[in-house]
């Protein structure tokens, strides 16, 4: 009986601490909510006061101020090119390294593996350096390559794990009844990458989406700027009008909530097949 209490006061304990920690976690997107259908002299008398009187007017001023359709419209094909291109590029490198049992094969991993190491901030200046001589700043191209060329070390590593589970006997099947190593790969090979193609897209969706240090570097131009980078613009222009900036927030972040509680068993199932087969 005596256990028994002791578990129920520790389960009690453990409910508390999480929900606590669920709600320091919460608290800014609360304050983000409460406060964008305010008036600016209500978020300035009080950020936790619920308001007055809703101010719809905020998300369509806030849209205008940031270009908001043309932002999302950025931000969506530079994630789709650069998501689908990893995929692709990744999973082939990934598939010729460990296929290939060569020192060339063995150098390219080592190389991939050791760039996962250095920090992005140390490659920013030469990166756009490059990037500028091969005509790539300021571009949706070019930022759709940097990505690439960025995130394609980790996706490699990761989708080299899962090849070297991939039965050998299955591609040699496969051409014996006349298939290429090219089209053995593709309906023998990539079907079978499946959890860790969702791990790796869904987590760079994300990331692409929301970054803003490269397109911050990469794009000037305001017609290019990605939805993340469209925001700052009420940080220099608009610094005072809060209710704009709140909105602005919502209207950021509404994207990636949408595609998180669409895909959030998805997101749950490829992380846990990425991390129980690595």
């Amino acid at each position: 009986m005596a256990q028994k209490k002791k578990r129920a006061a520790g389960k009690a304990v453990l409910v508390t601490v999480l929900l606590l920690a669920a709600l320091l976690f919460l608290f800014p997107l609360i304050l983000i909510f409460l406060n964008c259908l305010k008036s600016q002299s209500e978020i300035t008398a009080s950020l936790l006061a619920l308001p007055t009187q809703l101010h719809f007017e905020n998300f369509p001023n806030a849209m205008a101020q940031m270009n908001y359709l043309q932002a999302f419209a950025n931000s969506i094909l530079i994630t789709v090119c650069s998501v689908a291109g990893l995929v692709l590029f990744a999973s082939m490198a990934a598939y010729q390294v460990v296929r290939r049992k060569c020192l060339a094969s063995r150098v390219i991993s080592g190389l991939m593996v050791a760039s996962m190491a250095i920090p992005f901030q140390v490659l920013m200046v030469p990166s756009v350096i490059v990037a500028r001589e091969l005509h790539l700043v300021n571009s949706r191209p070019g930022m759709i390559v940097m990505y690439w060329g960025f995130l394609l070390p980790m996706a490699m590593f990761l989708y080299q794990g899962f090849v070297k589970g991939v039965p050998r006997e299955l591609e040699e099947a496969a051409m014996i009844d006349g298939c290429g190593q090219i089209r053995a790969f593709f309906r023998i090979v990539f079907p079978m990458l499946k959890p860790i193609t969702a791990t790796v897209a869904i987590i760079n969706i994300l990331g692409v989406f929301n970054d803003f240090t490269l397109p911050l570097i990469m794009l000037s131009s305001q017609s290019l700027k990605t939805l993340p980078l469209s925001f700052s613009v009420f940080y220099s222009s608009y610094l005072n009008e809060w209710q704009l900036i709140m909105s602005g927030l919502v209207l950021s972040i509404f994207p990636v909530l949408v595609f998180f509680l669409l895909m959030q068993r998805n997101i749950m199932d490829g992380l846990t097949a990425g991390a129980l087969k690595g």
